[in-house]
């Protein structure tokens, strides 16, 4: 860790508000961007946003410089999701695994498809799915772990994460279909 940073950290922990608001700044977009992974929609990201920074400010004092400061935070940013999805009392599939067909290529298709388009579908799906799907694919956990995490089976995680491939390809192929549609009749 630059020993700057460090620095502005040792002045957060004091309560310095000008280190608190660089602090702020510096994480503010990447920890943003991954609310939006996790919430149905721009107001729910902002709202844990605010509740992750929260968090972050009261507990920079349990950070031991050792390690990435960036993944110490992040992790208290997934955690804050988990706990926002928690608190909803939402339900967990527990449809049997089915083997759902890959024939779907993703060839070709990542570099017509936007970012932000991306996101979007991802936010469509259901809470629950999204969640383990952000935990699989994002954050790299494993069905293990995610079922400990969310106090579900690891059977469960397996089937939400299937379901959310499937929704999700059938999505990009209803968009890449929409998108051929329009490209054929559109003249230069």
């Amino acid at each position: 860790m630059a020993k700057d940073f460090e620095y502005i950290i040792k002045q957060c922990i004091k309560g310095e508000v000008e280190f608190q608001q660089e602090l702020y700044s510096f994480f503010a977009d990447r920890m943003f961007a991954l609310c939006m992974q996790y919430a149905k929609d721009y107001e729910e990201a902002k709202d844990l946003m605010q509740e992750g920074f929260i968090k972050v400010f009261n507990s920079l004092g349990q950070f031991r410089f050792k390690g990435s400061f960036e993944g110490w935070v992040r992790r208290i940013f997934v955690n804050n999701a988990i706990e926002s999805f928690r608190s909803k009392k939402m339900k967990f599939s527990d449809m049997e695994i089915q083997n759902y067909a890959e024939d779907f290529s993703f060839d070709g298709i990542m570099d017509q498809i936007a970012a932000q388009d991306i996101l979007n579908l991802v936010q469509e799906l259901s809470p629950q799915y999204r969640l383990v799907f952000n935990l699989y694919a994002i954050e790299g956990y494993n069905h293990r772990e995610i079922g400990e995490l969310l106090k579900i089976s690891e059977g469960t995680s397996k089937s939400n994460l299937s379901r959310a491939r499937t929704i999700l390809q059938e999505k990009i192929r209803n968009m890449m279909e929409v998108k051929v549609s329009s490209d054929k009749y559109h003249y230069s």
